[in-house]
């Protein structure tokens, strides 16, 4: 038994020397090939077959189905064939090829076209994935002119019916939805200072709730809607403060320098932001009652910025720079290395934490478009004149 475990270890001492020896000769690539392990893995698409819908139903369906990881094939090759009609109102049907058997069979009424098609892909990704579906979700968007004044926008995740909330012609910034509301915090310089403001989008009424001096930006409603986090530098350095919704009673959260981006964890314990610290750009959390800061390793990935907690607790997604602006995301308890994704800035995930919507420049613009993370799959929304750019998900 000896013999046998010396020669096992003859046989194998030159091979992991070898592989040590590689190692060491890599040095300070080893980060790169941290970076390169895809934690989130390459899931490939659902083949899915569609046939007998009108040009626009059709158009909404392979938009809605591709950013939600289904890609499309002929009939004979597909997993589930979707077949159905869009004459005065859609009408769709799923069959499980492989399973043989009518999964879904649905008609839809009493809204456009477009949204019956919406509601039809919802309910297709629910019944072959179990998940809810993205496609009857709305964002939030800035909208900059040439002359770097802009306006808050909304729109259907897909870009379209979209409608400007603001028509200020100031700087505007960071739009954040109130979780279940059809209500936005932003920043706006309407009068003349960064503040924040509150604004019912039903109502059209709109109120100041934080107006101190110095800087007032980056607000963040709590997963319940009760409280707001934001960045003032009413102490001095830009830092984390929590208020009611309302703005009354706010409470400085941090010491740290430069804070930045502020996003709730889904059970609106946790804070995490962007700061730095011993001259380095870092993700950190705080709790939302305040205490010590951690900070979150992000190895690989310089420059973390732009944090976003998905809606299921799992991941983070950030904007790292190193040179170009890229889009990663990492597990939320740091339990492995975040993966890139692809270039781009100001992700925000969607309410089924599986696709995000991020910012990327193309033509001296910025553009909108949706990523689904496990795919890889992406699709550029309907953009708006100007440069679009900081989505933020309703959930």
């Amino acid at each position: 038994m000896k013999k046998n475990c010396l020669s096992l270890i003859q046989l194998c001492l030159p091979v992991f020397l070898g592989l040590m020896a590689a190692s060491f000769a890599r040095g300070q690539n080893e980060i790169n090939i941290q970076q390169e392990i895809n934690i989130l893995g390459q899931t490939k698409p659902i083949p899915i077959s569609i046939e007998g819908f009108g040009s626009e139903v059709a158009e909404v369906l392979k938009f809605d189905l591709y950013v939600q990881g289904f890609t499309f094939v002929d009939p004979d090759a597909a997993q589930y064939q979707i077949s159905g009609s869009s004459a005065g109102n859609v009408a769709g049907r799923v069959v499980d090829r492989f399973g043989r058997k009518t999964i879904l069979s649905r008609s839809y009424n009493g809204a456009t076209l477009r949204r019956q098609a919406h509601a039809f892909a919802d309910d297709v990704v629910l019944v072959i994935t179990g998940k809810k579906g993205i496609a009857q979700t709305r964002i939030a968007f800035k909208v900059e002119a040439p002359s770097g004044n802009g306006e808050i926008w909304v729109a259907d995740f897909d870009g379209h019916n979209a409608q400007a909330v603001t028509h200020d012609g100031v700087i505007v910034s960071a739009p954040s939805w109130v979780p279940g509301r059809a209500a936005l915090y932003y920043n706006s310089y309407k009068l003349g200072n960064p503040d924040i403001f509150y604004h019912n989008l039903n109502t059209g009424e709109r109120r100041v709730i934080a107006h101190y001096s110095g800087s007032n930006i980056s607000p963040a409603a709590s997963p319940d809607g009760s409280q707001v986090a934001m960045i003032m530098s009413r102490s001095g350095s830009p830092n984390v403060w929590v208020a009611n919704a309302d703005g009354s009673n706010p409470r400085k959260l941090t010491s740290t320098s430069e804070d930045s981006s502020p996003c709730w964890s889904p059970d609106g314990q946790w804070i995490c932001f962007a700061t730095k610290i011993r001259e380095r750009r870092v993700l950190a959390r705080v709790s939302s009652s305040g205490g010590e800061v951690h900070v979150i390793r992000t190895p690989g990935t310089p420059n973390p910025t732009e944090p976003d907690w998905s809606p299921d607790g799992k991941w983070i997604a950030f904007t790292t720079q190193a040179g170009e602006f890229d889009i990663c995301v990492m597990p939320a308890d740091g339990s492995a290395a975040p993966t890139i994704l692809v270039r781009g800035e100001d992700p925000s995930w969607s309410p089924n934490s599986r696709t995000l919507i991020y910012a990327r420049r193309s033509g001296g613009r910025y553009v909108l478009s949706l990523l689904d993370v496990y795919t890889k799959q992406v699709k550029d929304i309907r953009q708006i004149s100007g440069s679009d750019s900081e989505p933020a998900w309703a959930r």
